[in-house]
C-alpha cells in the first residue's frame, strides 16, 4: 500500500484508515480501506484469486494499531509478491526453487549421535518417500554437512513443479522453501501432507535436539516463535488457495 505523506527514516507510518472490507470484484476479491481500494507498493490494485486470501490480508490491515507494522504483515507481503514480483519472474523463481532442491535441508542426516540420526530418519524419511512416490522427486540422502549433488532429473522436476503453480501459490511455495530451508517441506505444506506448525518443527529437528541437551537460548527461542508464526500464516495461505 502506498502511503502518502512524509515519514521520517525508521519511523513507522501512521494508520490512515478506519474500516477494512473485502470487496468482490471482476476477476477476484479486492480490499477497501475506508472505501478506497488497497494498492500494492507499486500502485497496482490489490486483487486476490480467492476470498479466503483477501480475508487473510484484510485481517492484517484491520489488526494494525496507531502505526502500521508492515514487516509483520506476512500475508500482505505474500500478496504483494504474487501481484508484483512473480508474474515477470516465474522462470527465475523456478530456477531458485531448483537451487533450493539441490541443497535441501531434509537430505542432510547427521553422522552421529545415533539418537539424532534416528530422530531425523523418523521425521524426514517418510516425507522423502512421499515426495518420490507422489511428486517424482528422487533425492539423494547425505551424511554430514558435505554437499552432495542431487539428480538433474530431480532439479528439473522441481523447476517444472514450480512453473505449474499459479502466481499466488508460487509466491507461497518460494516463501516456504526459504522459511524451512527445504523444498520437500514446502511441497509437503503445499500439498497438505503436514500443517505449517508441523513443517516448521520438521525443519528444526537438529535445533530441538540440541535444545534438549543444552537448554533453550532466549534469543533463539524468540526467533523460532517468529518463524513458527510465519509458517502458520503460510499454512492458512495454502489452505485458502485450495478451498
Amino acid at each position: 500500500m502506498v502511503v502518502k505523506g512524509f515519514v521520517e527514516p525508521g519511523e513507522k507510518p501512521r494508520r490512515f484508515y478506519k474500516d477494512v472490507a473485502v470487496a468482490p470484484t471482476e476477476g477476484g476479491f479486492g480490499i477497501q480501506l475506508d472505501s478506497r481500494n488497497l494498492r500494492t507498493p507499486k500502485g497496482r490494485v490489490f486483487l486476490a484469486p480467492a476470498r479466503a486470501i483477501a480475508e487473510q490480508v484484510a485481517e492484517e490491515w484491520a489488526a494494525q494499531g496507531e502505526h502500521l507494522e508492515l514487516a509483520k504483515m506476512h500475508a500482505n507481503r505474500l500478496a504483494n509478491t504474487a501481484l508484483e514480483a512473480i508474474p515477470g519472474n516465474r522462470d527465475a523463481v523456478a530456477d531458485q526453487m531448483a537451487q533450493y532442491a539441490g541443497a535441501d535441508l531434509v537430505c542432510y542426516f547427521a553422522e552421529a549421535p545415533a539418537a539424532l540420526v534416528d530422530r531425523q530418519t523418523a521425521a524426514w524419511g517418510p516425507l522423502l518417500e512421499r515426495a518420490e512416490a507422489e511428486e517424482g522427486l528422487i533425492f539423494v540422502r547425505a551424511e554430514g554437512i558435505v554437499h552432495r549433488d542431487q539428480p538433474p532429473e530431480t532439479l528439473a522436476r522441481m523447476r517444472a513443479l514450480a512453473l505449474e503453480l499459479d502466481d499466488f501459490t508460487l509466491a507461497g511455495f518460494a516463501f516456504g522453501a526459504a522459511l524451512f530451508g527445504s523444498t520437500v517441506l514446502a511441497t509437503a505444506l503445499l500439498r497438505g501432507w503436514v500443517s505449517g506448525a508441523e513443517a516448521f518443527e520438521l525443519s528444526r529437528v537438529d535445533e530441538a535436539f540440541q535444545e534438549e541437551k543444552w537448554g533453550i537460548d532466549a534469543e533463539a527461542a524468540e526467533r523460532a516463535d517468529r518463524l513458527r508464526g510465519e509458517a502458520t500464516v503460510l499454512d492458512r495461505w495454502f489452505r485458502g488457495l485450495r478451498a
